[in-house]
């Protein structure tokens, strides 16, 4: 496990941007943290990291939404879904085989997805910064996230 501190939002822009240099086809990441905590914006800085063009925002209502860049991203965002199975018909995994698969409040849906992801825990520190905790399973664990502590 790695730890980052972000004390702004272009930090954690820049914290997305460092993350999006290790993706690659197939990778699947999974966001937890509060409401509030910077999930969509660290999203957004990986999306800039792939050379998405548009700006990702949340994508709460609609659920998920793919993005063209270096690498297809899915960005979603299963906040409002109420079972594992909601989230199983998606089949969202399936959809990104050939891109990044960002998925906001993953946490609830880890068992729904392959072995091989990296989660990403956010909290929302006593001064305001971000704390973020890199939990690499599968073949994340052999990967240097060192680059990503500050």
């Amino acid at each position: 496990m790695s730890e980052a501190t972000t004390a702004s939002p272009a930090e954690t822009l820049a914290l997305g941007r460092h993350l999006a240099a290790l993706l690659g086809a197939g990778d699947v990441v999974l966001l937890a943290g509060r409401l509030g905590a910077g999930k969509t914006l660290f999203a957004a800085g990986i999306g800039e990291g792939l050379g998405v063009e548009e700006q990702l925002t949340s994508p709460s209502f609609i659920l998920a939404r793919a993005h063209e860049g270096l690498l297809p991203v899915i960005h979603a965002d299963v906040y409002r879904l109420g079972t594992s199975a909601e989230f199983e018909d998606l089949d969202l995994p399936e959809q990104a085989r050939e891109g990044v698969l960002l998925i906001e409040w993953g946490d609830v849906v880890a068992h729904g997805v392959p072995e091989d992801h990296l989660l990403v825990e956010i909290e929302i520190t006593a001064d305001e910064s971000r704390r973020f905790r890199f939990v690499p399973s599968g073949k994340w664990e052999g990967k240097d996230l060192g680059g990503l502590t500050q």
